[in-house]
């Protein structure tokens, strides 16, 4: 760690390690400048940072989120777009950004800190002294291209949000909270029109006003040396010192030395419309003024009461709200840190005509729950909960820290003594002191006798044609202004931009950065031990292995233990789905969300539901039903609980239950189709969802899970499913009964318990299994195989191409989102798995071939392969396209022009696409629970060495051009030839025929479908008499209705930099 040396000009403010984790807070401040450095030191390969600036804006200009993008563009010392991205992919690394309403935070993420240390100054130089060059305002933020229509970075994801339900209600709840001299009443995003106007300069004078070192907090979470990171930080400050004001310069600390909202004098609620075709499902917020963000004890009090209030199933206003009177989906909450943090409420899948009715019931409710008695059990039990989950997520998540420190730095007080709050958890102690009346108090005040807002959000068709009327003939009249001589030079500007912009990096600068060697990354290690059936896979010679072997024998079921230092012990019981009959499929996806939400019988007595949950919630830190693909393995689920490990015993009996003596319920049932059948518009709306459900339509067999889950099945089975449930319940029961039988068979299930099995804190790890072995037949000698992916591929799906492009319009989205499908390969094993694999990174990285063939000219937002090693198909996806088959073509004429040597490669570009794989590796290793499902997805699933990993790095490095050429040739290229692959895609209406057009030009034979045309009811028929039984009234069914998912921020943060 190293000490601090006696030059470097910043103090050590304080130092202290956390009670509840592996983890040492340490906090610097630069007597030059005021810049506070932050470290939170814990094992692991990966170091993340988040360099973190205070942000106000008084308007809606979105200047904050312009240089989220702008200073990518070069620095003073450094005149290169894409520099910083290009020597990130080298070191192991990657950057990113978003723009919240409070601040903008610049990520940085390595694999190991010899990559980190040597990114970090210039990338500091890019935040204080970027170039913010006219060219990059007029790319990157908004300019007129030459066919007369609006563009940029910035501007075009603005577009894609700013008339979403979530952000139309989003800016109406921030007009009626806060006055118009409080920065969070505006978007910092920016609004379209604003952006169209945004003068360069304004940004310039922001960035001078906000990017000051005195208002940025450095904060790095990992291994860290800091004596080497204070050596950087203060040469950075050296270089930079003739640019900084001096510190005695006027400076005000945004949002603590501004003016504070007033409280709210009434109560006010009001309608906003948003285009939508469907106008079925509404959407809709209520929110309270709360405490002070930094005040531990009450924001700890305020996580408590919402776990209480809505945090489960049993919690009494989903209980109420959506188990019995199904007036919506869920109640969701969150809260905003600011001084006065502001306290969400969203019940979800509301039906438009009971909005305002759900609103009215969610306050009373609320009065309600504040006028009578707490059931001050269960309240202890939330605050145990959190508290376990607390310390759960420091041990598992880098962005405990980083937000918690983020949140800190913005409102708490700058001499530190509001981080220390970090060290321990005694709040929750206090907590547990609270009475009865003290937390209804506490409800009272902030939230069921506050004065409150709710936006109640209206789908609307005719906002939906008249805002597409409307900009339509905006851009019209201004064509019509410009004449073809304006266009011409707004398109000459544009091009004379770029040029200035895509300024080459020399490859000799970008080898000045040593590529770091990989021995710096120090990998977390676990040890594997197994027992029974899992013995077979061959044990190792280690000290987890002895603990096992010296331990009580037990049962012959498959377990494999991961040995970590961990203070929980993690359990996942791997279930397959192969002998689950083919008709049956459906009915997984109520059957996971039934699992841990039903009664069981326990010694001949019911016990309901809500007792159910109120136990597991005591008895674990957390408990899920989750898909299989987590586990690499898409045709399985996985049941998981992390406990502590004295309840490991009690965990074991919780899944024996819930397998065994769990009670398929007629009203559990009812809620849990109501709740997915509530889900589905909004499921259908979402552009990227929908083209991925219709390739699997189309190129996968019926009897695969993934494809049975689909929501476009759900649409007609689930209808079918309820009318059936009311008609024959015994009919359905009996359905659930044969599926769970296929399910819970002793050769079905492996297990994987992660814990720290060497230093003997899991009691009995063998032995205590027994508890459900004695519920199966033990009688078996093999182990069901692990269904290959490649295996559940159709006809089709083998061999594609005789389909051609398939072209599915949804109503209401205005992009284009596209997957080609060629053939892949079908094992990780596969010789050619080296080279391809370099062949993705190399035309993913980050402002490379197809950054810039794509994304760089204005195509889609994003472009990517599904890097699917084993499935026996490969992917090409477009994502948010104006057109996609314009992407398309750029994209294989990119990667045809290196395979034929008209590009040529670039060196420092294959070392970073080598380095992106290095940085995947340490992704997969993050945490120690994760290193350990990583152990578990090399041996078990995929049935490889445990040296797999460190074979392929050394493969990867050998790989030549030569190597990558061919593979792109054999495998890439084909994804974009006709007859050897087909394309879906999901558009807006106005695009089909433009779409039509370009595929067949490319040569593909092209279909219009509707969604409707990719249901399937699994031979559920509909109930007699009922030719369209699926039709109910409260859904349009023309299935040609949607609009693109917002890709689900909070509030206004905007993450950008893919």
């Amino acid at each position: 760690m190293g000490s601090q040396s006696p030059s470097v000009r910043f103090r050590k403010v304080q130092s202290f390690q956390t009670d509840y984790a592996h983890t040492t807070i340490t906090q610097y401040e630069s007597e030059r400048s005021g810049m506070q450095v932050i470290v939170a030191d814990r094992d692991g390969p990966k170091v993340n940072g988040y360099f973190t600036l205070a942000t106000e804006i008084f308007d809606d200009s979105g200047a904050p989120h312009t240089l989220e993008h702008l200073v990518f563009m070069g620095s003073k010392s450094y005149h290169y777009k894409g520099l910083l991205d290009k020597l990130a992919s080298r070191a192991y690394g990657s950057t990113n950004a978003w723009t919240a309403t409070d601040h903008t935070a610049y990520t940085l993420e390595t694999a190991g800190w010899e990559g980190f240390a040597q990114i970090l100054p210039v990338y500091l130089e890019h935040l204080i002294v970027p170039t913010i060059t006219d060219a990059a305002c007029l790319t990157e933020v908004h300019h007129i291209n030459g066919e007369g229509n609006d563009a940029g970075v910035v501007y075009s994801e603005m577009q894609g949000v700013q008339y979403t339900s979530t952000e139309l209600m989003d800016i109406k709840a921030r007009r009626l909270l806060y006055p118009e001299n409080v920065g969070f009443r505006y978007e910092t995003g920016g609004m379209m029109e604003a952006l169209r106007v945004l003068a360069p300069e304004k940004i310039r004078s922001f960035h001078r006003a906000m990017y000051q070192p005195r208002n940025m907090c450095v904060i790095i979470v990992g291994e860290v040396n800091h004596e080497h990171l204070l050596s950087i930080m203060d040469q950075f400050e050296e270089s930079v010192k003739d640019d900084l004001p001096p510190l005695n310069a006027p400076f005000k600390r945004p949002w603590i030395e501004s003016a504070q909202p007033p409280p709210l004098k009434a109560t006010t609620i009001e309608t906003v419309e948003f285009p939508e075709e469907d106008e079925s499902t509404g959407d809709m917020v209520v929110g309270f003024f709360g405490p002070n963000c930094t005040d531990q004890i009450e924001t700890t009090a305020l996580n408590v009461l919402m776990t209480y209030l809505c945090g489960s199933s049993v919690a009494v206003l989903e209980n109420v709200m959506v188990e019995q009177e199904e007036l919506a989906s869920s109640i969701s909450y969150w809260w905003d840190s600011r001084p006065n943090t502001v306290i969400w409420l969203q019940p979800t899948g509301v039906a438009t005509e009971k909005l305002a009715f759900v609103e009215k019931r969610l306050i009373s409710l609320l009065k309600e729950v504040a006028s009578k008695s707490l059931d001050m059990s269960y309240m202890n039990e939330c605050i145990q909960r959190e508290r376990r989950q607390v310390k759960a997520q420091a041990e598992e998540s880098e962005s405990f820290y980083s937000t918690n420190i983020i949140t800190d730095y913005l409102f708490g007080s700058r001499d530190g003594s509001t981080l220390k709050d970090l060290a321990s958890l005694k709040e929750y102690d206090i907590l547990e002191k609270w009475t009865d009346e003290q937390w209804r108090a506490f409800l009272r005040k902030w939230i069921a006798d506050a004065h409150h807002i709710s936006i109640l959000g209206k789908p609307s068709l005719v906002l939906a044609k008249k805002l597409k009327e409307d900009e339509a003939a905006r851009i019209e009249k201004r064509k019509q202004e410009l004449g073809d001589e304006g266009l011409q030079k707004l398109a000459q500007r544009l091009d004379d931009a770029k040029k200035q912009n895509e300024v080459e990096i020399p490859a000799s600068l970008l080898e000045e950065w040593q590529v770091p060697p990989v021995e710096s990354i120090h990998f977390i290690k676990s040890q594997t031990a197994r027992s029974g059936l899992a013995r077979s896979l061959g044990i190792h010679e280690n000290s987890a292995q002895e603990a096992v072997d010296k331990a009580l024998p037990g049962s012959p079921l498959f377990v494999q233990f991961e040995d970590v230092r961990t203070n929980f012990v993690h359990l996942a019981v791997h279930v397959g789905t192969s002998n689950v009959p083919v008709e049956y499929k459906p009915l997984l996806s109520i059957f996971s969300d039934n699992f841990f939400n039903t009664p069981i019988q326990r010694n001949g007595k019911r016990v309901p539901f809500e007792e159910v949950v109120m136990e597991l919630e005591k008895d674990t830190v957390s408990y899920t039903l989750d898909a299989g693909s987590r586990f690499g393995d898409s045709e399985s689920f996985l049941i998981r609980l992390q406990v502590e490990p004295e309840k490991y015993a009690t965990a074991i009996e919780w899944i024996r239950t819930m397998m065994f003596d769990s009670v398929f319920d007629v009203t559990r049932l009812k809620a849990g189709i109501a709740k997915q059948l509530a889900d589905i518009p909004e499921a259908k709306r979402d552009g990227r969802v929908m083209t991925n459900e219709v390739e699997m339509s189309i190129h996968n067999e019926a009897s695969s899970m993934l494809v049975a889950k689909r929501t476009l099945v759900k649409a007609v089975y689930l209808r079918r499913l309820k009318k059936l449930l009311e008609k024959d319940p015994d009919a359905v029961l009996a359905r659930f009964e044969e599926l769970r039988k296929s399910l819970f068979t002793f050769d079905n299930l492996r297990i994987l318990v992660t814990a720290d099995i060497s230093n003997s804190k899991l009691p009995d790890p063998v032995k205590t299994w027994d508890i459900l072995s004695k519920s199966l037949d033990t009688h078996v000698e093999t182990i069901s195989p692990i269904v290959k992916p490649h295996t559940l591929l159709n006809n089709e799906g083998r061999n594609p191409g005789s389909v051609g492009a398939t072209i599915v319009p949804i109503r209401a989205i205005d992009s284009s989102y596209s997957i080609s499908s060629g053939k892949g390969l079908t094992s990780f094993s596969d010789p050619a798995v080296p080279a391809l694999l370099v062949a993705l990174q190399y035309l993913e990285t980050v402002e490379g071939t197809l950054w810039n063939a794509v994304r760089g000219n204005g195509l889609a937002y994003g472009a990517y392969f599904g890097k699917e090693l084993d499935g026996g198909y490969l992917h090409f996806k477009v994502y948010r396209s104006p057109l996609a088959s314009k992407a398309i073509v750029a994209a294989r004429d990119a990667i045809t022009a290196l395979v034929n040597g008209t590009v040529d490669f670039e060196k420092p570009m294959i070392e970073g696409a080598i380095s992106q794989l290095v940085m995947g590796m340490a992704d997969e290793q993050a945490t120690m629970a994760t290193a350990a499902v990583q152990n578990y997805i090399i041996s078990v699933v995929r049935g490889l060495e445990p040296d797999y990993n460190i074979k392929m790095l050394a493969q990867v490095r050998t790989v030549t051009v030569e190597d990558i050429k061919q593979a792109m040739k054999t495998w890439l290229l084909p994804l974009f030839e006709p007859g050897k692959s087909n394309v879906v895609v999901c558009c807006a209406h106005a695009m089909v025929e433009n779409l039509e057009k370009e595929f067949q030009t490319m040569g593909y034979k092209t279909q219009v479908k509707q969604l409707s045309d990719f249901g399937d009811d699994y031979g559920l028929e509909a109930p007699e008499g009922e030719e369209n039984g699926d039709h109910d009234e409260d859904e349009d069914e023309d299935d040609e209705d949607g609009s693109e998912g917002s890709e689900g921020s909070e509030g206004s943060d905007i993450s950008v930099e893919e």
